[in-house]
């Protein structure tokens, strides 16, 4: 998995020497798979590398139980790196933040969901600028990339829409866009490495999290290797 990801960089530019990014953490499997891996392909690649966590304030003690997650993970296993020439890697650093989304979406009339994102990537662009990183990394996978072109296509969408989550968008990158979720529980298994679950995602009151349960389950059964090829399908739309 750390190779393809490896390639997926080199191949799309995604990280050129020199460059800092700052990745979202939100302590779920994904995210800290993110951040293990990018933490060490730095010196690979020569990147500089930040953290950021932002708690929504929607799922009480839930939400500060993920974020001091967050902050002894990266105490614990992004510190300081020494590499075999001698040169010292700096520890990662991490920024974080809280917001009330359920009471900006009270106050704006919009939907949690849409809220939630409006006040993240306000937060992460911000935390970007403080910590002087000019890209910021996000750990959708190709699973989120299949759940949402099915979710488009059920709904009615163009090419645009069938085109999936694109691989980069302004500043922000995908390094994990052709990594399925097996291969992300299968590199936390590698590596031992510990991750907060979101209670939230196992509701199927949204129709996202009924197609990530009820529909993608069935497809990969009928069609071993579903996800992945959506992903590459996506990427040919694109």
């Amino acid at each position: 998995m750390l190779e393809q990801m490896r390639q997926l960089i080199s191949s799309a530019a995604l990280l050129p020497p020199g460059s800092h990014v700052l990745c979202a953490v939100s302590g779920g499997a994904d995210s800290v798979c993110l951040l293990h891996a990018l933490y060490h392909l730095r010196p690979i690649l020569n990147f500089s590398l930040s953290a950021a966590h932002y708690d929504h304030g929607l799922r009480g003690e839930d939400s500060t139980r993920d974020a001091k997650f967050v902050e002894q993970f990266v105490s614990l296993c992004c510190g300081a790196q020494r590499l075999p020439d001698g040169r010292v890697l700096p520890p990662v650093q991490l920024y974080q933040a809280k917001g009330d989304v359920g009471k900006e979406a009270a106050r704006t009339g919009h939907g949690v969901e849409e809220t939630a994102r409006v006040l993240r990537y306000a937060f992460l662009r911000q935390a970007a600028q403080q910590a002087g990183a000019n890209l910021i990394a996000t750990a959708h996978t190709a699973d989120d990339n299949a759940e949402t072109v099915l979710f488009l296509l059920a709904r009615g969408s163009g090419l645009r829409g069938l085109g999936g989550i694109p691989l980069v968008r302004d500043n922000i990158i995908r390094p994990l866009l052709t990594t399925t979720r097996r291969d992300v529980e299968d590199y936390l298994a590698y590596y031992a490495l510990p991750h907060a679950e979101d209670s939230s995602n196992q509701c199927d009151d949204y129709a996202r999290n009924r197609i990530r349960h009820q529909v993608i389950p069935v497809l990969e059964e009928l069609y071993p290797g579903f996800a992945a090829r959506m992903a590459d399908t996506a990427a040919r739309l694109s």
